[in-house]
Order: C-alpha cells, then sequence, then structure tokens
C-alpha cells in the first residue's frame, strides 16, 4: 500500500541533458520540498516506484535575483535529490507518477 505522503515529497522528475547523462550511471534527479530529509526521499522512491535505492544526495540551488521591468526580484530556492539506484534497477521518468 503507497503512502499518500509519499507523493508530497517527491515533486517532479528533473529532466535536463545533465540528469539524463545521469540516467546511464543508474541515477536519477528529483525536485523536492525543501524539509524532505534523505531518509524520507528514499522510502518514497522505493514506495513508489518499486526500485531499490542505495543512495541519496541532496543539494540545494540558491534562487538567483532577477529583474523584472525594472523591478528587482528573488526566484526561490530549489532542493534537489540524485538517487542512486541499486544494480539492474531502473525507472522511466517520461511516463510520470
Amino acid at each position: 500500500m503507497i503512502d499518500l505522503r509519499h507523493y508530497d515529497v517527491i515533486t517532479s522528475p528533473v529532466i535536463t541533458e545533465k540528469s539524463t547523462l545521469l540516467s546511464e550511471a543508474n541515477q536519477v534527479v528529483f525536485n523536492v520540498p525543501g524539509t524532505a530529509t534523505k531518509p524520507q526521499i528514499k522510502a518514497a522512491v522505493e514506495s513508489l516506484f518499486g526500485v531499490k535505492v542505495t543512495a541519496v544526495n541532496t543539494l540545494v540551488r540558491k534562487g538567483k535575483v532577477k529583474r523584472f521591468k525594472g523591478r528587482i526580484g528573488r526566484q526561490s530556492d530549489q532542493k534537489k535529490a540524485v538517487v542512486t539506484l541499486a544494480e539492474g534497477q531502473s525507472i522511466d521518468v517520461s511516463t510520470g507518477l
């Protein structure tokens, strides 16, 4: 049975050139909330996708300062999780949840 709180931990997959290169090394990148912990991320990925996770690395991209019509604004911070899967496991992020 899937716990509905797992859907709050995994916000969305990151689909960029760099993240697709990581998929060759059995790694998948997800956007997660800033309050998510590594054990929560591991439990959510294992439960939602039915795979074995060996490691979770997180990083926080600080928000950039941007100008829009002369006004200065700041983008919000983004937390990302790089999830390493066990050998032989894979997730197809293009299909969605």
